[in-house]
């Protein structure tokens, strides 16, 4: 009889492959200060190949955009889920990422009999998975949810620059590029951003010194008593 640990389906790396559908999966936004982390998960249907699938970080715009449009067509199927800002701040971004592509895998219509996910961690599954280092540059699958998610998460910084112009969402999605930084002196922090992050922390910091107006609505700002979770933060160029 196999042990109860084999039939938990361990997700080491494997030395054979499970027979059936293949899921790939990685996420988008984990750096940012703002945003969610959005998660992706693609079966490709062997039949009709993508060309040109790669990294999403090494594509253009325009070329992230036509491909996810392909993907959407032509894969077997395609989920996309999130872990909002509260969850951030709740679980870390790690355990919130984990918990954005755990959905993601539950969410695809066909069930997987096995998972590659990129990096070197792992969510939750009941299925087999692996994880892929680099797998965004080396496996198809892997590399069209990474595009998804970009795509995905693109436009919701989109939606949150039209909602709050002044930080630049749209230019820097939501990373910590010196005009974000900027913004976070001049205007504070807002209930996009994440407030585990230390950069947001200060941000809030100040604004509780000064005395600014409680509650964020429609543009005010947010200040709150905070329990920070210290979380470094690479001073980095708009994607």
């Amino acid at each position: 009889m196999r042990s109860r640990k084999f039939l938990k389906a361990e997700q080491a790396k494997l030395a054979w492959d499970a027979p059936g559908l293949v899921a790939g999966v990685d996420e988008a936004g984990r750096g940012p200060l703002a945003g969610p982390v959005v998660a992706a998960a693609v079966i490709l249907d062997d039949q009709r190949p993508i060309r040109g699938l790669a990294d999403s970080k090494v594509l253009t715009p325009l070329q992230r955009e036509r491909l996810n449009d392909q993907i959407l067509a032509k894969a077997l199927c395609c989920s996309v889920a999130q872990a909002s800002v509260e969850e951030i701040d709740e679980h870390n971004i790690l355990g919130a990422t984990m918990l954005a592509m755990k959905r993601a895998v539950e969410g695809l219509r066909l069930k997987p009999a096995k998972v590659l996910v990129d990096g070197n961690r792992l969510p939750r599954l009941d299925v087999l998975a692996e994880a892929v280092v680099g797998g965004d540059a080396i496996v198809k699958s892997i590399s069209a949810a990474s595009i998804l998610a970009k795509v995905h998460r693109d436009r919701l910084c989109e939606q949150l620059h039209a909602e709050f112009p002044h930080y630049g969402f749209a230019a820097h999605k939501g990373y910590s590029t010196p005009e974000h930084l900027e913004a976070l002196l001049r205007h504070g922090a807002c209930v996009h951003h994440r407030r585990s992050f230390s950069p947001v922390a200060a941000a809030l910091a100040r604004a509780a010194g000064e005395e600014i107006p409680l509650a964020l609505v429609a543009g005010e700002l947010l200040v709150e008593t905070l329990h920070v979770e210290t979380v470094q933060v690479e001073l980095r160029p708009a994607p």
